[in-house]
């Protein structure tokens, strides 16, 4: 059975980032089709794409009473984005970090960090993590936030000019392309077989991971900040090191920053509005490890506007050190 669920982990992992993959380029397909802009398709489809895998797993995990599979997942992936990614990427190549980008955007991550941080202890009758929850409320919280965020975004995206102006958009200054259908039936098939795959492949992926916790004696907390966030996060790591070892390392700052605030405020957010997560195995280290590896990466970055190799390599050391934390604790 063991080696069974193993092969169920696997498949899962397989089908949540293939089925990421169509989803967010059929729907890509499709907005481009209908002539949206791409800094809309971004920002939010090819966005909320990569953010699929968490949702997916985070989401399943919470109905099938595993919420600390859920929450540690998102945990998990934000200091498995923050430290590895960042670390790894800088490692190849240094980063440089763009004024706007320290100044604004990661103070913005910091801010959802701590509004979850908050959440998380506002049940004033249990001063510990134990037997606290988010809330449905919490979760209209942080979507309210995540509005904010995708507010925010579209502002500055407005403010750079790349988002098209009013007269482009009423189509007085030239004629638009005329909206294409011939792929629109490929295109919602696509999407269709993404969704289908992953939410196959998350349920695979839950059932695997939990069998495992149970027989091995392991908390699904450690499962979720180990297996479940790494096993989703893959799929940035490799393209945040392929981007750096091809002169394109800034990318993986702006990868991490997004995908850190839309685990948090989106995926958590929706997965406690449709089930409420009562927290039993995370610790206030996890939430402070969470904190404070957003809060390093920001002190690096705002020294010299970029993060060096000897920096990544330290991010990647932190992360080694707190593997070796949660390893300790089985």
């Amino acid at each position: 059975m063991t080696l069974i669920n193993i092969g169920l982990i696997i498949v899962g992992i397989i089908l949540i980032i293939w089925g990421a993959d169509r989803l967010t380029e059929g729907a890509s397909s499709l907005a481009r089709g209908m002539r949206v802009p791409e800094i809309v398709i971004g920002l939010t489809i090819v966005a909320a794409g990569t953010s699929a895998p968490e949702l997916f797993v985070s989401l399943v995990s919470a109905l099938k009473g595993t919420s600390d599979l859920a929450v540690g997942n998102v945990l998990g992936s934000n200091i498995f984005n923050t430290l590895l990614i960042v670390g790894c990427s800088a490692a190849v190549a240094p980063i440089a970090v763009a004024s706007n980008t320290v100044k604004k955007d990661i103070p913005f991550a910091i801010g959802a960090s701590l509004l979850l941080f908050m959440l998380c202890f506002d049940d004033m009758d249990s001063p510990h993590l134990w037997g606290n929850e988010i809330s449905r409320s919490d979760g209209i919280i942080l979507l309210i936030g995540f509005i904010a965020f995708l507010i925010y975004t579209f502002q500055m995206a407005g403010k750079a000019g790349l988002l098209p102006s009013r007269e482009e958009e009423l189509g007085i200054e030239r004629e638009k392309e005329p909206r294409d259908y011939s792929h629109l039936w490929q295109n919602l098939a696509w999407i269709t077989i993404g969704l289908a795959c992953l939410i196959g492949g998350s349920n695979l992926f839950v059932d695997g991971a939990t069998y495992l916790a149970h027989r091995f004696g392991i908390r699904q907390s450690v499962v979720g900040l180990t297996i479940v966030a790494g096993g989703t996060s893959l799929p940035e790591l490799a393209t945040s090191v392929v981007a750096a070892y091809k002169g394109r390392a800034a990318l993986a700052i702006g990868n991490v920053i997004g995908s850190n605030v839309y685990n948090i405020l989106l995926i958590l957010g929706v997965t406690a509005v449709i089930h409420p997560m009562r927290i039993i195995g995370i610790t206030i280290v996890d939430l402070m490890m969470m904190l404070c590896s957003i809060g390093l990466m920001w002190i690096f970055a705002i020294t010299k506007y970029y993060v060096s190799r000897r920096e990544g390599w330290l991010l990647i050391l932190a992360f080694l050190g707190y593997m070796g934390w949660l390893l300790y604790l089985l």
